[in-house]
């Protein structure tokens, strides 16, 4: 167990962060931690990380209580909050020597962490000097200058050009497999790129927790969705009677969206469908929700 909680609760005023959010995340893994604006991100990962405590609740990182035991929390946790916080009229690398003076570090962490984030050319600027990719590689750098257990990533990618995001996506991939890593983000490309598991957050509850796939399948309610084009016109009564096979919709022509069980083989059914009507079949594809159509649908609840 590298991440814990159990039943926490955050109330602002009146209003709710979070509401009895219960995770149990393993080391080695990569969590996209999805939710409109709003939703409770960055307040579980205010509390995951010691800055704020919760109302109610257990939330605990590597067996250390989060918040009677922040300090070591803190010692084991790498955190790139949201705004990314950084003295702007330090140079580069002497930020990153104040940093690992904190966790009282070694500096031979600060050379390797400036070549894994390609930092070596700007090490010697000053922070304002940066453009906000690079000052975000300067945030990432400074949450794993400790080489932490656990890295906590509130949008680490934003501002990134597509060839950063691809660097730091590869770096959070490695990252995954010998730390765990829980990230926020607002692309659902990077989420189903790069993530073993996906957990919804909105209006403070979890709406969904499990990986892309059977997240995307539980939307389907146990349903397969196939576009198939006969050469030929069909019986499409004949094809509803089939087991399994729930709805047809007409597409146009000769083409049909099918809608079947998951517990049916719907491309066995159509094979031998078509067998029966004296007809091939010319085009078959099965259509998943797509991840960003997932999070609208239970965002809008």
């Amino acid at each position: 167990m590298a991440i814990f909680t159990q039943k926490i609760s955050k109330n602002y005023g009146g209003q709710v962060a979070l509401d009895n959010v219960s995770i149990d995340l393993k080391k080695g893994r990569i969590i996209g931690l999805l939710g409109p604006n709003g939703a409770g991100k960055s307040t579980l990962m205010k509390i995951l990380t010691g800055y704020i405590p919760a109302d109610s609740g257990q939330a605990k990182i590597s067996n250390f209580d989060c918040y009677k035991q922040s300090l070591e929390v803190k010692k084991i946790v790498g955190y790139l909050p949201e705004n990314n916080p950084l003295y702007n009229e330090m140079y580069v690398i002497e930020f990153l020597k104040f940093v690992a003076d904190l966790y009282k570090t070694s500096h031979d962490q600060i050379e390797k962490r400036l070549k894994q984030l390609g930092l070596i050319e700007e090490s010697h600027k000053k922070i304002k000097q940066l453009s906000k990719g690079f000052k975000q590689r300067v945030g990432l750098a400074s949450a794993l200058i400790h080489d932490p257990d656990v890295l906590i990533l509130d949008e680490p990618t934003t501002g990134l050009d597509p060839n950063q995001l691809e660097d730091i996506r590869n770096l959070i991939k490695r990252l995954g497999s010998e730390k765990t890593v829980m990230l926020s983000t607002h692309i659902m490309q990077e989420v189903e790129a790069i993530c073993d598991r996906v957990i919804i957050i909105n209006k403070g509850k979890i709406v969904a927790d499990d990986n892309v796939n059977r997240i995307k399948k539980t939307i389907n309610k146990g349903n397969t969705v196939t576009v198939v084009k006969f050469r030929d016109s069909i019986n499409r009564d004949v094809l509803l009677q089939k087991e399994g096979v729930t709805d047809i919709e007409n597409v146009y022509d000769n083409t049909f969206k099918v809608t079947a069980s998951s517990q049916v083989d719907l491309a066995e059914i159509l094979f031998k469908f078509a067998i029966e009507q004296h007809t091939i079949i010319l085009e078959q594809q099965e259509q998943a929700e797509s991840l960003e159509s997932v999070f609208q649908q239970l965002t809008k609840k």
